[in-house]
């Protein structure tokens, strides 16, 4: 039995491979169309004359080693490796995020959202058709001198985001960068309920007839936004006045914008009288 065996293996070892024209072509095929799979390079042998079971076309295919190698997730900017800091004053972590609309005949626009985490003042509401991650740098070295240097800043992996350009500026500016895991947009949670905020109350609820209108109508909804509409999680102050008490208190968000139980109940007392 084993002498049998052995005269096999060696009968089948002398044999050359079968079908070698179909072979060379297969993999002529697979060199030219990389991605293509052994059913449409079937297709491709059929259009040349050559017809044969799909069975044997899978073995010839798998001898050959032809398969399509899967292509791994693109490759993300990972940023700084340190836990996220809390923002407990102005200017230590700035979130960043993009939203979209539409003006005109369905024309569709972008919008860069720049907001203070511990505030939650909006730093930035910038409209246009396209944005590049060189406009993005662009309009957060005018952040800076504005407001100063953030310590960090958080945002997802968008190809903006994770352009030469913002990236050269973070390591000049010694910025750390900070990215969320993809499809985890409640890491950014801050940003997400200003988007949330934003196109509940403006987005949805009007029309824009262009880009210089789209661009009017954000700048009032940011003013009143950071001015006059309280925001519960201050305290019902405004983030220009939370921005303020910090400022001049020199102390973290939670002890400077935190109201005593006696201010609640007062406040509380008053809303149940109106």
């Amino acid at each position: 039995m084993q002498a049998r065996w052995c005269q096999s293996q060696n009968r089948s070892a002398r044999t050359p491979p079968d079908n070698l024209e179909i072979r060379r072509e297969m993999k002529a095929i697979a060199q030219k169309r990389r991605r293509f799979g052994y059913r449409r390079i079937g297709v491709m042998l059929e259009h040349k004359g050559m017809t044969m079971n799909h069975k044997k076309l899978y073995r010839l295919y798998t001898e050959g080693k032809l398969g399509v190698r899967r292509r791994r997730g693109r490759k993300r900017a990972r940023g700084s490796r340190t836990p996220m800091p809390e923002a407990t004053r102005p200017n230590q972590r700035w979130s960043l995020d993009f939203l979209s609309d539409t003006f005109g005949t369905s024309r569709r626009f972008r919008i860069l959202a720049v907001n203070d985490d511990c505030c939650r003042e909006n730093l930035c509401l910038m409209a246009d058709t396209s944005i590049s991650g060189a406009r993005v740098a662009r309009e957060l070295d005018a952040l800076v001198r504005l407001y100063g240097r953030p310590a960090s800043i958080v945002s997802d992996n968008g190809t903006e985001f994770t352009s030469r350009a913002i990236l050269k500026r973070a390591n000049e500016n010694d910025v750390d960068r900070h990215y969320i895991d993809p499809g985890k947009p409640q890491q950014n949670a801050f940003i997400e309920s200003f988007n949330g905020s934003l196109r509940d109350e403006l987005l949805n609820e009007e029309m824009f007839d262009s880009l210089e209108d789209a661009r009017r109508k954000l700048a009032l909804w940011r003013y009143d936004y950071n001015n006059v509409r309280p925001h519960s999680s201050l305290g019902n102050q405004t983030p220009a006045e939370a921005r303020r008490t910090l400022e001049q208190n020199g102390g973290s968000a939670p002890d400077a914008l935190a109201q005593t139980e006696s201010e609640e109940s007062e406040n509380q007392t008053r809303r149940l009288s109106l």
